[in-house]
């Protein structure tokens, strides 16, 4: 085993005993897809539904979900699209915002941990979906969770969007909170670079896109299965 390798596995066995972990912050900022929703069903039906109309194969589960991962973090999907990534494009992402309240589902039990949560912080809302806000707040009221989430900013309140900290910063304004008194969750390692970009506390979870392994190469201040086990770490 190289050594990186081997570093890389020590670091996962230190984020697996985090009992003894307590964070004290006095505004949450959660992350929508994969944090708070399970969306992976609405990108596989996206990628299916672009690549039928550009008459391309199907892709299999695993490589089709590379593909929201990609362009996150401004990476190259061409060797999935085909090579017409711009008219895939224009189909997926339009697919994905029709299909998105429909497609997508609340993580099992999240109700009961953002009632937790809205007991020991401030919440707000911040994800990368380039949609008005009362778009996300339609779909959360969908699911009875709008409630929790007074504060929604989505890439299209800001010029930069994550990894930057402009919509954390956005959020924390409205809830009149510093930085160093706020943690940023979220399943992507956009989240986690974001958080630290701004100053903040942060938390990754591992029931959206990314591995525990790809999570803790950012040195998070948690790595938890899903949000919902986020209460117990709050004082």
């Amino acid at each position: 085993m190289s050594r990186n390798c081997a570093f890389k596995l020590d670091r996962a066995r230190n984020y697996l005993d985090m009992s003894n972990v307590k964070l004290k912050v006095k505004a949450i900022l959660l992350d929508l897809d994969g944090t708070i929703v399970d969306s992976r069903f609405a990108y596989l039906e996206a990628a299916r539904i672009a690549l039928q109309a550009l008459g391309q194969p199907p892709l299999e589960p695993l490589m089709a979900l590379q593909i929201p991962k990609r362009l996150e973090q401004n990476q190259s999907i061409d060797d999935l699209t085909g090579g017409d990534t711009a008219q895939f494009l224009e189909i997926y992402l339009k697919t994905f915002y029709r299909i998105a309240h429909l497609a997508t589902k609340p993580i099992p039990n999240i109700h009961a941990a953002l009632e937790a949560l809205q007991q020991k912080a401030k919440l707000a809302l911040v994800t990368m979906r380039n949609t008005p806000s009362t778009a996300i707040a339609k779909e959360l009221q969908n699911f009875n969770l709008a409630q929790y989430f007074p504060h929604i900013v989505t890439a299209r309140d800001t010029t930069k969007p994550k990894p930057s900290p402009e919509a954390l910063m956005k959020a924390l304004q409205a809830l009149n909170v510093k930085t160093c008194d706020c943690l940023i969750a979220g399943d992507s390692v956009i989240d986690i670079k974001a958080g630290k970009a701004a100053g903040a506390k942060t938390a990754a979870v591992t029931s959206g896109l990314y591995s525990r392994l790809e999570l803790a190469t950012l040195h998070p201040d948690l790595i938890l299965e899903d949000a919902t086990k986020l209460p117990s770490f709050i004082e």
